[in-house]
């Protein structure tokens, strides 16, 4: 019998053997990720969920071509190491992000009654260079958030402001990011409130769709 490890390292040399965005490499990349998803470090934060999310993302755009990040290479550790260190380094980023928004909200609502400016920490995500090309797991989620054929994320929004919904939100938190700093400063709302409706009532529906599409 196959290592566990080693099957995922010939999934890897197959998925990128095939040409970027084809049906080849998008089945090899979703057969990793379903074989990977269960050994991930888990945590019970609020934050975790948003957190994994980048982690798949940085998988497909970094597994092969290394896009946004160092490219993966077998001889440093198996695809679980790799995953798990970014998903770790994530997952303290929202927590050092986190403890900063709430260290900082009575001079960030000072600040916005003087000037109007709005203040946020800076997120490690924000500076990764945008993909040329997006993956095709992007591209799927992208469509459906875009056709919302039920319209069930359009009538999912923050209470008093239909404008900021889960379709909106979802489409601008899709690679290349929008930060919450700027999501702040468009919608005139604290980066806790937009962040905490993201993670309570979009992200649950974007990864249930991704499940369902076996996306992951």
């Amino acid at each position: 019998m196959v290592p566990f490890d080693e099957q995922l390292r010939r999934l890897v040399t197959e998925a990128c053997g095939h040409k970027p965005g084809s049906p080849q490499r998008q089945k090899l990349l979703t057969q990793i990720i379903r074989l990977t998803a269960s050994r991930l470090w888990r945590e019970t934060t609020p934050y975790y969920q948003d957190a994994l999310q980048q982690t798949w993302l940085y998988f497909c755009r970094n597994v092969c071509e290394g896009l946004t990040g160092q490219i993966y290479d077998p001889n440093y550790g198996s695809v679980i190491t790799w995953l798990n260190a970014y998903l770790r380094r994530r997952l303290q980023d929202f927590y050092l992000n986190q403890n900063r928004e709430q260290a900082t909200t009575v001079p960030q609502r000072t600040r916005q009654s003087t000037s109007g400016g709005i203040s946020e920490a800076i997120d490690p995500i924000d500076n990764l260079a945008a993909s040329p090309q997006a993956p095709p797991i992007l591209e799927d989620l992208e469509m459906w958030a875009q056709t919302d054929s039920n319209g069930e994320l359009r009538g999912i929004y923050i209470k008093g402001r239909p404008d900021v919904n889960c379709q909106v939100l979802i489409l601008k938190r899709l690679p290349p990011e929008v930060s919450w700093r700027e999501l702040s400063e468009e919608f005139r709302l604290s980066i806790p409130t937009l962040s905490s409706f993201y993670q309570r009532q979009c992200l649950p529906r974007l990864r249930k769709f991704a499940e369902l599409e076996g996306l992951l």
